[in-house]
């Protein structure tokens, strides 16, 4: 499969830098200025994923993608100088699945962009198995979620986690369990980045009437709850 990434950012420089260690990794890059330019090619090409600088003339990034994510949930990832907790914590709000912070090297960019990439669109396992618990049915091979029937709009990020605790439900994994499953090893997240991510995922698939699906363990972890009514 050819994969096409948009990467948006005011500074030439860095797009070149990407784009010449990118094709080297047979990955496509549409290459934005500024945040109106880069709206306008998402549209036009549907790209496989995002690179999103947060600061940018005309719109923003963290803007970008809050307007990408009312129609399309392809993977992304925020490009900032800022180190800031509070601008980390709104990307991952808004539905970003990671954030680099500048300036970065080229080739870590590149690690994590196939990373994503991996995750989203590459099946290197056969899986057959279909979770099913609250309402929510969640299955491996096609790689969807549901609830009562309709169908759920997850990142890749959330849905790597509730693949991990809807499979086992009652048990609990550390938070290091999950970053080690979901980014798989990578030291990519911390304890915030995973606790906002859980956050996004409650909101999706929470029911009517707030049953707790996802339950924090203090001082452990996270588990999905047994259904007691199957």
């Amino acid at each position: 499969m050819d994969y096409t990434i948009l990467a948006a950012d005011d500074e030439k420089e860095i797009l070149d830098s990407l784009e010449l260690f990118l094709n080297k990794e047979g990955i496509k890059l549409l290459k934005a200025d500024n945040g109106i330019s880069a709206l306008e090619l998402f549209k036009a090409e549907h790209p496989h994923m995002m690179l999103l600088d947060v600061m940018m003339p005309g719109i923003d990034g963290f803007s970008v993608l809050r307007k990408v994510r009312e129609f399309s949930h392809v993977p992304a990832i925020m490009l900032t100088a800022k180190t800031q907790d509070y601008d980390k914590i709104l990307g991952l709000e808004l539905g970003a699945d990671d954030y680099i912070l500048k300036p970065f090297n080229p080739l870590e960019v590149v690690a994590r962009v196939k990373a994503q990439l991996r995750r989203s669109y590459d099946y290197h396992e056969e899986k057959s198995k279909v979770c099913r618990a609250f309402g929510i049915e969640l299955d491996m091979v096609a790689r969807s979620v549901s609830k009562d029937g309709e169908a759920l709009s997850l990142t890749g990020t959330e849905y790597r986690i509730l693949e991990l605790l809807m499979s086992h439900p009652g048990h609990i994994f550390t938070k290091q369990q999950i970053c080690e499953y979901v980014w798989e090893g990578e030291d990519m997240a911390d304890d915030s980045t995973i606790m906002v991510h859980i956050s996004n995922l409650r909101n999706k698939i929470k029911s009517d009437d707030d049953t707790v699906m996802i339950r924090t363990v203090k001082g452990l972890g996270y588990k999905f709850e047994k259904d007691k009514s199957k």
